[in-house]
C-alpha cells in the first residue's frame, strides 16, 4: 500500500517552475480525504497570488495533536482490541503509511469532563484536609491514561506532553468540592507542591511533562464537572510565589503556561504577566477558541514577545455537523491562524470519542473526537477534525520554522495560508479556501512556481524540495 501511494504520489506531482509539487487535498463532499492531487504545469490566470519568502522566519514549530483524556484513553483500552488499538496509536503518532505524525499532547491533572467520575490525584473526606499532601496518588490515570500516553511516547519519542489541572483537589477550595469554586489563600503553597508532585510522579512513570498550566479555563466555573476560577492576582501569587520557585528549585524543566483560556480576555494574561516576580517564570501564554479572535494572541505577544504562544483546546461538536462549514473553519482559525499569531503548537480536545460523544460526566454533551470509536465492533471513524489537523501533522516537521506568506487578500477570496520551512529543507504550504466557490491562485517562491485551483470549501498542502516522495 505505501509502494502504491508513493507511486502515485510521484504521477501526480506538477512540475512547473522547479522541484516537483506534491498536492494533497479535502474536499467538503468527502470525495478527497488528504488525497494526492495533481498540480497543473501551467500559469493560468489567477484569482490571487501567494508569494512565499522563506528568509523571513518566526515561530519554531513543536508540533499538532490532540488531548488524551480519562475518557479517550478509557475507550481506546476498553473499546478496541489490542490490534485494533495498536493499529489506530500507530495511525495518530506515527508517519507511517497514512499516519498523521502527531507531536504534542495533552493530560488533564485529574478529572475533566471527559472522565468517567470526577476525582483529584489527592481526594479527602469532606471536611479534611492533607496539607503534606499524604494521599497524594497516581493510581487514577495509571488504569488508561498512563499506559495510553506511554504507547504513544514509544511510537514517537519525540511527543512533547502538556498537562492541566480542572480543579486543585476540593479541600483546598472554598467550596470544598471540585465544582466550582476558588483556591484558598492558605493553600496556594499545598496547590503548587501538588503540581510539583504530579511532574515528579509522571517522570517515575516515564512520562516527562513538557509543560503545565495553572488551571484549565481559569474564569470559568462550570456547574456539574471540575472547574476553579482564578483571577490575574491569584495566578500571580502561585505561580510567582511557589509554582515557580518550587520548580527551579528541584532542577525540574517543565515549562509554566499562562492563561489556557478564549481569545475574548487577553487583558487577563496581561494582566497576569505585569508582575514582574511572576513572569521571570511563566514560558508561554496558551489559547482556546470558544469566544473570541484568534488575533489576541499577537495582542499578548506584542507586548511579551519573549513568550511563546500555544494553542492547547478546541472541540469539534454537532452543532456543527456540516463538512462545508466545518472544515474551513477548523483550517482557517487553527491550523492556519493560530500558528500565523504565533502558536508553536496547536492541540484539539478529544483525541477519541464514542458515538454517543463520550465517555463524559457533565459538560459538553455533542462534542465530537478526532475520532469516533465505535465500542461495540471497534470500528474507528475518521472526522473533519482528523482531515483538518492531517494537513499540518502530516508534513510540517517539529522543529520547522513557520516563514513569511503573503497575499490572497482572504476578506475578498475566502483564501487563507501558512507556510513552513522543514529541518530537512522541504517546504509546506497549506491552503485553505472559505468561498463557496473555487479559487484558483499562483504560488510564487524562490526557485518555484505553479497554479491551482481548490474547490469551494476545501483544504489542500502543497510540499516542495527534500521532504521526498510523500509524508512518510
Amino acid at each position: 500500500m505505501k509502494t502504491l501511494l508513493l507511486a502515485l504520489t510521484a504521477a501526480l506531482a506538477g512540475v512547473a517552475n522547479g522541484a516537483p509539487v506534491r498536492a494533497y487535498l479535502t474536499t467538503a463532499d468527502q470525495l478527497h480525504l488528504l488525497a494526492p492531487s495533481e498540480v497543473p504545469a501551467t500559469t493560468a490566470r489567477a484569482d490571487a497570488v501567494i508569494r512565499i519568502d522563506p528568509k523571513r522566519q518566526h515561530q519554531r514549530m513543536a508540533g499538532f495533536g490532540a488531548a488524551i483524556t480519562e475518557g479517550s484513553a478509557w475507550l481506546m483500552r476498553h473499546g478496541m482490541s489490542e490490534a485494533q488499538r495498536d493499529a489506530l496509536m500507530r495511525e495518530l503518532f506515527t508517519r507511517e503509511g497514512h499516519g498523521l505524525g502527531f507531536e504534542l499532547t495533552r493530560l488533564t491533572i485529574g478529572a475533566s469532563d471527559f472522565s468517567r467520575r470526577h476525582y483529584s490525584l489527592d481526594d479527602m473526606p469532606p471536611g479534611q484536609t492533607d496539607p503534606e499532601l499524604k494521599h497524594f496518588s497516581l493510581d487514577a490515570e495509571r488504569a488508561d491514561v498512563i499506559p495510553a500516553v506511554k504507547q504513544a511516547l514509544a511510537l514517537n519519542p519525540k511527543l512533547h506532553v502538556m498537562a492541566s489541572p480542572w480543579s486543585a483537589p476540593g479541600w483546598m477550595k472554598t467550596t470544598d468540592s471540585l465544582v466550582q469554586g476558588q483556591l484558598k489563600p492558605e493553600f496556594y503553597g499545598a496547590f503548587a507542591n501538588y503540581m510539583v508532585r504530579y511532574v515528579e510522579a509522571m517522570k517515575a512513570e516515564g512520562v516527562p511533562i513538557f509543560a503545565l498550566t495553572l488551571q484549565n479555563e481559569p474564569h470559568f466555573e462550570p456547574p456539574d464537572y471540575p472547574g476553579m476560577r482564578m483571577t490575574p492576582r491569584t495566578r500571580a501569587a502561585v505561580v510567582g510565589q511557589h509554582l515557580g520557585p518550587l520548580l527551579q528549585s528541584k532542577g525540574l524543566k517543565t515549562q509554566i503556561l499562562e492563561w489556557d483560556h478564549n481569545w475574548d480576555e487577553p487583558w487577563s494574561p496581561l494582566s497576569m504577566l505585569s508582575d514582574a516576580t511572576a513572569r521571570r517564570y511563566v514560558s508561554g501564554v496558551a489559547w482556546h477558541c470558544y469566544a473570541g479572535d484568534v488575533s489576541a494572541q499577537s495582542q499578548v505577544a506584542q507586548h511579551f514577545p519573549e513568550l511563546d504562544v500555544w494553542f492547547t483546546e478546541c472541540s469539534g461538536g454537532e452543532w456543527k455537523p456540516q463538512w462545508a462549514e466545518t472544515l474551513p473553519w477548523i483550517t482557517r482559525n487553527l491550523i492556519i491562524g493560530s500558528t500565523r499569531h504565533g502558536a508553536r503548537g496547536v492541540l484539539m480536545w478529544n483525541l477519541a470519542l464514542d458515538p454517543q460523544y463520550g465517555p463524559h460526566l457533565g459538560g459538553c454533551k455533542d462534542c465530537r473526537g478526532v475520532v469516533t470509536i465505535d465500542p461495540r465492533t471497534g470500528q474507528v471513524t475518521r472526522n473533519i477534525e482528523y482531515y483538518a489537523f492531517g494537513h499540518a501533522s502530516r508534513f510540517v516537521r517539529q522543529g520547522a520554522r513557520r516563514v513569511d506568506s503573503e497575499g490572497g487578500d482572504g476578506k475578498k477570496t475566502g483564501l487563507d495560508h501558512v507556510a513552513f520551512n522543514n529541518p530537512d529543507g522541504s517546504t509546506v504550504l497549506i491552503v485553505s479556501n472559505s468561498a463557496a466557490a473555487p479559487r484558483r491562485f499562483t504560488v510564487q517562491a524562490p526557485g518555484q512556481r505553479f497554479s491551482y485551483e481548490l474547490p469551494a470549501s476545501g483544504v489542500v498542502t502543497f510540499t516542495w524540495g527534500p521532504l521526498g516522495a510523500g509524508p512518510a
